[in-house]
């Protein structure tokens, strides 16, 4: 217990940094329809099951098309 203490502070950052990032691309895929590889069902999947971080940012630099 006294080193869930010690990471606590790191974590909670970590953990609120990684919501937004996730709300912000949901919210992204579901109001667009235009995207560099695939669809919005293969991104939709890609974001959620990779959610810790990586779902987002493989979504950012290969999904988003650029405007």
């Amino acid at each position: 217990m006294n080193n869930l203490n010690e990471i606590l502070p790191f974590l909670i950052p970590l953990i609120i940094i990684e919501l937004i990032l996730l709300i912000v691309t949901l919210r992204h895929i579901l109001t667009h329809t235009n995207y560099k590889y695939g669809n919005r069902t293969i991104w939709l999947l890609v974001t959620i099951i990779g959610m810790n971080l990586i779902g987002p940012v493989l979504y950012f630099l290969f999904g988003k098309e650029e405007t």
